[in-house]
């Protein structure tokens, strides 16, 4: 009898420990990622074939104590691998873990390459050679803490490896966690199966495979055991034998019938490649058919829908998702009341909009990501329901209502008044309740929603959950389409790091503002382009610039400079130290026609520029940051602190007429009128005549002064 370790992912070891039951295993001890059990030659190769679960079988050769690296080599020297497979054969080893004294994978395992190739030099053998491509034979090595275990690989390439799948699409399950899946959704053999995104489709060939009896290994063609010593030929190619005739037997009398549906015609194509390798594609139906508008199949009675939809990884896809999982439980009880469902997530947020409530439940891993499986039995009642609301969701939403209503009651107010000004892009609604922290900025077709990072006295998985519910409510509200949604997180920034790159898919769109175009790109910052609040800021200076020589300092994407040169300024100049805001604002006059040598752009630190700069200005807009200590200028800047050396260079390149609009965002700012007025300037806060309607409940949300020349 040998001592094997049977491996699998966490959250499976019962799974496979049931399975190997099944298998003929009467004696098991479970493990993390693991089931140690004793098993005679025959079984264990029946093991190997039959197990779904198991992602390879170790025979264990020696554990021990293990607290440096002299411990590691002199236990890996005690064991007599020529006993266990020649030096003709090639090998390398595989090390997992590190402890205190063993901090490097690598380094453990040459250290047990060092011990395998001296034992055999000791015993008079030649040195064994090592192919870390194709080997013939894989040692494995484990190590936690003080523990250590050596064994020999009995598969190779992990058993997830069937045999049948060439290519995948997108993100896909490996075959063992697919048929974990299969094991513990409600399908059992003889019912129709359904995955309605079933990408390569690995979720029905497992399934299918199990019922029709097949070994889901039958097909693998290189085994490592078949390299040691004691390897028996003609017992493994009678177990083989069997198992191949057993699943010849099982497609012709096979009951169920399988269906896969995805949007994408390559995956499908795929899906049937997969399908017709592994000697399965008279039994499985594979169409282009998008998951949000399935019929039923009639051949369909009592069938079990399972699915592995899409989590996303980054927040941008999210309320693609949400809308997805939304329409996918809505279809789902529209047209498969009375059926069992079962849906694979890394996201209980995603999976709480279907719409149903679990009869059961399981925490499981698909890699690195922790994932939950939920089956559902959906009620004869669950269309009648869905019928009723159609048609009412923006009436009456299924989530967040105080949320929905305060931003229908916003819409009703501001689309008249945005219609009226010429404005395609505003502000819907601004953390307006406590509970849905969170600014929604229209975009002529396209909304962005940007969370502000929750109080740490709100648990991650609330402020999950309510993000899930706004973007929800949104959607159905607004009935933007959600790939017309995108989402940000926007937590305290200093300085400029809100103008931080987040991709580089460059997402620019063109929207107008009081008859102005401005390019704005909703995905790859975490700011737009378009500081919404400085609206009538811009429109002001657009009135006031009419032959004037206009300087914009700070300039970042230069919409005010559009404004100014659109009102008929004679002269533009625009500094910013970005040469990528610099290149944005030259697109954004081009836009509306303006170029020439008029239109000056500066790239430099303003600071610095300023000090230096001689000519003469009629109208100056600068909107400095509260606060920057960037890399790029030589000194911190501090808007509080340093607003009045920052007027006196100003006053400097004045024209006597001249006027300074001087806007900023620090809240609570004080502009000191004595120091001013010794300067020689004079001061008018204008902050409310620059407030917008949209931003009408945020009085502080910048701070508006036009200086000029003392009379």
């Amino acid at each position: 009898m040998k001592k094997i370790l049977a491996i699998t992912a966490n959250g499976l070891e019962q799974l496979l420990a049931d399975e190997l039951t099944d298998l003929g295993i009467t004696d098991y001890k479970l493990t993390q990622a693991g089931v140690f059990f004793k098993a005679d030659l025959a079984t264990l190769y029946r093991c190997c074939l039959w197990s779904r679960i198991a992602s390879r079988f170790v025979e264990v050769l020696s554990e021990f104590d293990c607290r440096d690296d002299m411990d590691l080599y002199l236990s890996a020297s005690s064991v007599s691998w020529s006993k266990h497979f020649s030096a003709a054969k090639t090998f390398v080893v595989d090390f997992n873990g590190t402890n205190r004294e063993i901090r490097n994978s690598q380094y453990g395992a040459m250290k047990v390459k060092d011990a395998v190739v001296d034992h055999f030099e000791k015993v008079g053998d030649r040195r064994p050679s090592i192919n870390k491509d194709q080997p013939d034979l894989r040692i494995h090595c484990r190590l936690h803490k003080e523990k250590a275990l050596i064994g020999l690989d009995l598969v190779g390439g992990g058993l997830h490896h069937r045999g049948y799948r060439l290519q995948s699409g997108r993100a896909p399950l490996r075959e063992t966690l697919a048929a974990a899946i299969i094991s513990r959704c409600a399908w059992q053999k003889g019912l129709p199966l359904l995955d309605p995104m079933c990408g390569s489709g690995t979720l029905v060939l497992e399934a299918a495979m199990i019922a029709c009896d097949m070994a889901p290994s039958v097909n693998r063609q290189q085994w490592c055991f078949e390299s040691y010593k004691d390897f028996d030929y003609e017992l493994w190619a009678e177990i083989k034998s069997e198992a191949k005739v057993k699943a010849r037997k099982g497609i012709k009398a096979c009951e169920s019938t399988f269906f896969g549906y995805d949007m994408d015609s390559y995956v499908i194509k795929t899906a049937r490649d997969n399908a017709r390798r592994a000697g399965l594609d008279s039994l499985i139906d594979f169409q282009v058919a998008d998951a949000t508008q399935i019929d039923k199949p009639q051949e369909f009675e009592h069938g079990v829908i399972v699915c592995n939809p899409p989590y996303g990884e980054r927040l941008s896809s999210e309320p693609g998702l949400i809308a997805l999982y939304t329409e996918l439980g809505v279809r789902l009880k529209q047209q498969f009341s009375g059926h069992k469902v079962s849906l694979f997530s890394s996201s209980e947020e995603l999976l709480s909009c279907v719409g149903m409530r679990a009869d059961k439940q399981y925490k499981m891993s698909n890699g690195a990501l922790r994932c939950h499986l939920k089956n559902y039995s959906i009620s004869e009642t669950a269309a009648q329901q869905v019928q009723e609301k159609q048609g009412q969701t923006a009436e009456a939403p299924l989530v967040a209502g105080d949320f929905a209503n305060r931003l229908k009651k916003n819409i009703g107010k501001l689309s008249k008044w945005a219609k009226k000004e010429q404005l395609q892009c505003y502000r819907l609604y601004d953390a307006d309740l406590p509970n849905y922290n969170v600014a929604i900025d229209q975009y002529d077709d396209h909304l962005v929603i940007q969370e502000y990072a929750a109080p740490k006295t709100v648990p991650e998985e609330t402020a999950k959950r309510r993000l899930t519910e706004i973007v929800r409510a949104t959607i159905a509200v607004t009935g933007v389409p959600a790939n017309n949604v995108v989402l940000k997180v926007r937590e305290k920034q200093k300085g400029r790091s809100q103008y931080q790159k987040l991709s580089t898919n460059n997402h620019f769109m063109v929207v107008e503002e009081y008859g102005v175009k401005l390019r704005v790109n909703l995905h790859d910052y975490l700011d737009t382009g378009l500081f919404l609040d400085h609206k009538l800021t811009r429109k002001r200076l657009g009135e006031m610039a009419k032959g004037c020589s206009f300087l914009n300092l700070f300039a970042y994407t230069g919409s005010a400079t559009v404004h100014a040169a659109a009102g008929g300024a004679a002269s533009t100049t625009t500094v910013d130290m970005s040469n990528t805001y610099l290149n944005w604002a030259q697109e954004n006059m081009a836009e509306n026609g303006l170029k020439g040598k008029e239109h000056q752009f500066v790239q430099a630190d303003c600071l610095k520029w300023l000090a230096a700069e001689q000519n003469q200005y009629d109208l100056i807009f600068i909107d400095p940051p509260t606060f920057s200590n960037s890399k790029r200028m030589e000194q911190t800047f501090d808007v509080q602190r340093d607003h009045i050396a920052l007027m006196t260079d100003l006053k400097r390149i004045l024209s006597a007429e001249g006027t300074i609009v001087f806007s900023n965002n620090k809240r609570h700012f004080k502009m000191d009128l004595d120091a001013l007025n010794e300067l020689g300037l004079s001061a008018k806060n204008i902050s409310s005549q620059t407030l917008p309607l949209d931003f009408a409940r945020n009085k502080h949300i910048h701070n508006c002064w036009i200086i000029t020349h003392a009379s």
